[in-house]
Protein backbone atom coordinates (compact mmCIF):
# COMPACT_ATOMS: atom_id res chain seq x y z
CA UNK A 1 0.00 0.00 0.00
CA UNK A 2 1.04 3.57 -0.52
CA UNK A 3 0.93 6.38 1.99
CA UNK A 4 -2.30 7.66 0.42
CA UNK A 5 -4.32 4.49 0.99
CA UNK A 6 -6.62 4.42 4.06
CA UNK A 7 -5.53 1.85 6.66
CA UNK A 8 -7.71 0.22 9.29
CA UNK A 9 -6.30 0.43 12.83
CA UNK A 10 -7.54 -0.34 16.33
CA UNK A 11 -8.76 3.27 16.52
CA UNK A 12 -10.56 3.36 13.17
CA UNK A 13 -9.48 4.32 9.69
CA UNK A 14 -6.24 6.26 9.19
CA UNK A 15 -6.07 8.55 6.20
CA UNK A 16 -3.15 10.83 5.40
CA UNK A 17 -3.54 14.26 7.02
CA UNK A 18 -4.61 17.15 4.83
CA UNK A 19 -2.91 20.56 4.76
CA UNK A 20 -5.10 21.87 7.58
CA UNK A 21 -4.07 18.98 9.84
CA UNK A 22 -0.39 19.30 8.88
CA UNK A 23 -0.49 23.02 9.67
CA UNK A 24 -2.10 22.36 13.08
CA UNK A 25 0.41 19.62 13.89
CA UNK A 26 3.39 21.87 13.15
CA UNK A 27 1.87 24.95 14.84
CA UNK A 28 1.00 23.07 18.02
CA UNK A 29 4.39 21.40 18.33
CA UNK A 30 7.26 22.88 20.32
CA UNK A 31 9.52 19.84 20.70
CA UNK A 32 10.58 17.43 17.95
CA UNK A 33 12.68 14.29 18.34
CA UNK A 34 14.57 13.52 15.12
CA UNK A 35 15.30 9.79 15.01
CA UNK A 36 18.24 9.05 12.75
CA UNK A 37 19.64 12.57 12.96
CA UNK A 38 23.13 12.83 11.50
CA UNK A 39 26.14 15.03 12.13
CA UNK A 40 27.06 14.68 8.44
CA UNK A 41 26.01 17.89 6.63
CA UNK A 42 25.47 15.92 3.41
CA UNK A 43 22.68 13.84 5.00
CA UNK A 44 19.05 15.01 4.66
CA UNK A 45 18.45 14.50 8.38
CA UNK A 46 21.17 17.05 9.15
CA UNK A 47 19.52 19.71 6.99
CA UNK A 48 16.09 19.01 8.44
CA UNK A 49 17.45 19.17 11.99
CA UNK A 50 19.08 22.53 11.25
CA UNK A 51 15.88 23.83 9.65
CA UNK A 52 13.74 22.80 12.63
CA UNK A 53 16.15 24.45 15.08
CA UNK A 54 16.13 27.64 13.00
CA UNK A 55 12.32 27.51 12.86
CA UNK A 56 12.27 27.78 16.67
CA UNK A 57 11.55 24.21 17.71
CA UNK A 58 13.32 22.47 20.55
CA UNK A 59 14.98 19.59 18.71
CA UNK A 60 16.20 16.40 20.34
CA UNK A 61 18.39 14.50 17.87
CA UNK A 62 18.34 10.73 18.39
CA UNK A 63 21.22 8.55 17.18
CA UNK A 64 23.03 5.74 19.01
CA UNK A 65 26.54 6.83 17.95
CA UNK A 66 26.42 10.64 17.74
CA UNK A 67 27.02 12.84 20.79
CA UNK A 68 26.34 16.34 19.46
CA UNK A 69 24.76 17.71 16.28
CA UNK A 70 24.68 21.43 15.51
CA UNK A 71 25.65 22.16 19.10
CA UNK A 72 22.72 20.15 20.46
CA UNK A 73 23.22 17.06 22.66
CA UNK A 74 22.20 13.81 20.98
CA UNK A 75 20.23 11.08 22.74
CA UNK A 76 21.01 7.42 22.10
CA UNK A 77 17.35 6.40 21.95
CA UNK A 78 13.85 7.77 22.37
CA UNK A 79 13.84 6.26 25.88
CA UNK A 80 16.71 8.60 26.80
CA UNK A 81 14.89 11.85 25.97
CA UNK A 82 14.61 14.38 28.81
CA UNK A 83 10.88 14.83 28.28
CA UNK A 84 7.96 14.22 25.97
CA UNK A 85 8.37 15.24 22.33
CA UNK A 86 5.34 16.55 20.48
CA UNK A 87 6.53 14.96 17.23
CA UNK A 88 8.78 11.97 16.63
CA UNK A 89 10.23 12.58 13.15
CA UNK A 90 11.87 9.49 11.68
CA UNK A 91 14.80 9.10 9.26
CA UNK A 92 15.14 5.31 9.30
CA UNK A 93 14.51 2.57 6.77
CA UNK A 94 10.87 1.57 6.34
CA UNK A 95 11.42 -1.82 7.99
CA UNK A 96 12.51 -0.04 11.19
CA UNK A 97 9.36 2.10 11.37
CA UNK A 98 7.15 -0.32 13.36
CA UNK A 99 9.75 -0.55 16.13
CA UNK A 100 10.22 3.21 16.18
CA UNK A 101 6.42 3.62 16.30
CA UNK A 102 6.34 1.43 19.42
CA UNK A 103 9.10 3.53 20.97
CA UNK A 104 7.31 6.76 20.03
CA UNK A 105 4.22 5.57 21.89
CA UNK A 106 6.40 5.04 24.95
CA UNK A 107 7.55 8.66 24.87
CA UNK A 108 4.02 10.02 25.07
CA UNK A 109 4.45 11.83 21.74
CA UNK A 110 1.35 13.11 19.95
CA UNK A 111 2.62 12.64 16.40
CA UNK A 112 4.58 9.95 14.55
CA UNK A 113 6.10 11.41 11.37
CA UNK A 114 7.94 9.24 8.81
CA UNK A 115 10.00 11.32 6.39
CA UNK A 116 9.63 11.55 2.61
CA UNK A 117 9.94 8.15 0.96
CA UNK A 118 9.11 6.28 4.17
CA UNK A 119 5.89 4.42 4.84
CA UNK A 120 4.94 1.28 6.73
CA UNK A 121 1.37 0.06 7.08
CA UNK A 122 2.40 -1.75 10.27
CA UNK A 123 3.84 1.44 11.77
CA UNK A 124 0.63 3.29 10.89
CA UNK A 125 -1.46 0.58 12.56
CA UNK A 126 0.73 0.67 15.67
CA UNK A 127 0.96 4.45 16.08
CA UNK A 128 -2.55 5.41 14.95
CA UNK A 129 -4.03 2.51 16.88
CA UNK A 130 -2.38 3.87 20.04
CA UNK A 131 -3.81 7.35 19.50
CA UNK A 132 -0.97 9.18 17.76
CA UNK A 133 -1.50 11.29 14.69
CA UNK A 134 0.49 9.78 11.84
CA UNK A 135 2.20 11.41 8.88
CA UNK A 136 4.15 9.30 6.39
CA UNK A 137 6.07 9.95 3.20
CA UNK A 138 6.30 13.70 3.85
CA UNK A 139 9.30 15.87 4.66
CA UNK A 140 8.61 18.03 7.71
CA UNK A 141 10.99 20.71 6.41
CA UNK A 142 9.24 20.90 3.04
CA UNK A 143 5.78 20.90 4.63
CA UNK A 144 6.75 23.54 7.19
CA UNK A 145 8.21 25.81 4.51
CA UNK A 146 5.18 25.27 2.27
CA UNK A 147 2.49 25.77 4.92
CA UNK A 148 4.07 27.99 7.59
CA UNK A 149 7.15 29.49 5.95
Amino acid sequence: MSSSTPIETARGTWTPPDDEALTRIMRDATTIAVVGASGDPSRPSHGVTAYLINAGYTVWPVHPKETEILGVPVFASLADLPGTPDIVDVFRKADALPGVAEQAIGTGASVFWAQLGLHSDDAVRIAHGAGLEVVTDRCIKVEHARLLG
